[in-house]
C-alpha cells in the first residue's frame, strides 16, 4: 500500500524563491556583493538541501517535472555556494567571467527545455520558467556587461516574487481545501 505524501511543491518553490531573492538583490546592485555571506547559508540549506529533498519527495509522488526541477535547482544552489566558498578559501582559483558565463548558459539551456515541459503545468509555473530562462541568459551576458547583470538581477527579483506566489498558492489552496489563489 502506497503512503500519501504532502505536496512538496510549496517547500521547493519557497526555498527557490528566498534564495533567488537574496542573490538577485546583490546582482541588481541593491546591496553590495560583500553581503554574499547572507546568501551562502540559504544556498546550502534552503535553496540547496530543501529543494533536493522536495525533489526526492516529488519522485516519490510520481511528479517527474517537480522531481527533475527541484533536484536540479537544489543542486545548482549547492554547487554555486560551494564554488563561492572554495574560491574565498583560496582552494580554487577565481572562476573567470567566461567560465561563469558558460555555467549560467548551461543552466539557461536546462531551464529552457524545462520551460517547454512547463507548458503542461499550471500557468504560474510556466511564467516562472519563462522569466527564469531569460534571467539566466541575462546573467550570463552580465559577466561581460554591468547593464545585463543589473537587468538579470532585477528580473531575478521578479522570478523570486513569482516563485513565492506559486509557493503561497500551493500552500494556501491546499490548506483551504479550495482554490483561494489562482495558480
Amino acid at each position: 500500500m502506497s503512503e500519501k505524501i504532502a505536496n512538496p511543491g510549496a517547500l521547493g518553490l519557497g526555498a527557490f524563491a528566498l534564495t533567488t531573492f537574496l542573490l538577485s538583490i546583490i546582482n541588481a546592485g541593491i546591496i553590495a556583493p560583500a553581503n554574499i555571506g547572507v546568501v551562502l547559508p540559504m544556498a546550502f540549506f534552503y535553496g540547496g538541501l530543501a529543494q533536493v529533498l522536495a525533489g526526492m519527495w516529488e519522485f516519490k509522488s510520481g511528479n517527474i517535472f517537480g522531481a527533475t526541477c527541484f533536484t536540479s535547482f537544489g543542486s545548482f544552489w549547492l554547487g554555486l555556494a560551494l564554488m563561492i566558498v572554495l574560491e574565498a578559501a583560496g582552494i580554487i582559483a577565481a572562476v573567470p567571467a567566461a567560465g561563469l558565463a558558460f555555467f549560467l548558459v548551461a543552466w539557461g539551456l536546462f531551464t529552457l527545455y524545462a520551460t517547454f515541459a512547463a507548458t503542461k503545468a499550471p500557468k504560474g509555473l510556466l511564467i516562472l520558467f519563462i522569466t527564469l530562462t531569460i534571467t539566466f541568459f541575462l546573467l550570463a551576458a552580465g559577466e561581460f556587461s554591468t547593464g545585463f547583470k543589473l537587468a538579470g538581477g532585477y528580473l531575478g527579483i521578479l522570478v523570486a516574487l513569482i516563485a513565492w506566489y506559486d509557493s503561497a498558492a500551493i500552500l494556501i489552496n491546499d490548506m483551504s481545501d479550495r482554490k483561494v489563489l489562482p495558480f
